[in-house]
């Protein structure tokens, strides 16, 4: 069996930093840890150890790194005032009014593209909300005058009617009157017959002796130009001097055929 060589760790003396009293609890083990460390190298490498082990032998104990803490992201989280702002992990964020109503913190694009939209919304709704008022304001305008209109209409219709009725009730009570005077009113006086002449024989032939002028004898003498149908018409004024027989004296004022 082959002799086992050993070898020992050279020894230097080093200053060593001066600790405080709190670390040297902290120091003492790592110190240790480290000459034990080399030592087992040292050995390894009398052996005829390979290298790979000799390296991972000889690192040097480190403790676990320690993970950087990450940012909470904060997008889409409840927020109270409105249009504030925050920067977290280098990214602004905004106070904003969501589609929902809520607020709510949104990066300054995403927060601009919704308020944005969100007031192009307002303004169609505003503009829609206008119009139908318009439209209705339009048509209560049109209704009313058609009311109006209406009611202008059936006045005046009234107001003929009423007109119409008065003339009537007015020509109604003339002709009531008329007839109450007629009514009331004496009898005409009869005239007297008038005085028959004799006719006096040969005393102008061939005309009748009643009457001043030349009046034919015949079955119906009628005036000239009268509504009378003959058969022997004379024109007048004649004077009746004896019996109208022919009735040529309409009104009976002693003067005949006056027309």
């Amino acid at each position: 069996m082959p002799a086992v060589q050993r070898f020992s760790a050279p020894r230097t003396r080093r200053r060593e930093p001066a600790l405080t009293p709190g670390a040297a609890g902290r120091k003492g083990p790592h110190k240790v840890l480290g000459a034990g460390a080399a030592a087992v190298v040292l050995l390894l490498t009398g052996c005829g150890a390979p290298q790979a082990s000799l390296s991972a032998a000889a690192g040097p104990a480190s403790e676990s790194a320690t993970a950087t803490p990450r940012a909470t992201p904060i997008a889409g989280t409840l927020c109270t005032a409105a249009n504030g702002q925050q920067v977290s992990a280098g990214t602004t964020y905004v106070c904003t009014k969501d589609g929902s109503g809520r607020l709510v913190w949104l990066e300054a694009a995403e927060s601009k593209r919704v308020t944005e939209k969100l007031a192009a919304a307002a303004a169609a709704k505003a503009a829609t909300d206008q119009a139908a008022a318009e439209k209705a304001a339009a048509e209560k305008a049109a209704a009313d005058k058609a009311a109006a209109d209406k009611a202008a209409a059936d006045a005046a219709a009234a107001r003929q009617a009423a007109e119409a009725k008065a003339a009537q009730d007015a020509a109604a009570a003339k002709a009531a009157a008329e007839a109450a005077a007629k009514a009331a009113a004496p009898p005409a006086p009869v005239a007297p017959p008038a005085h028959v002449a004799p006719a006096v024989p040969g005393t102008n032939p061939g005309c009748d002796p009643n009457y001043s002028g030349c009046v034919p004898i015949a079955s119906d003498v009628d005036c000239a130009g009268g509504s009378g149908n003959g058969p022997a018409y004379v024109s007048g004024p004649l004077q009746v001097i004896g019996r109208d027989i022919y009735g040529l004296d309409a009104d009976h004022d002693g003067v005949a055929c006056e027309r």
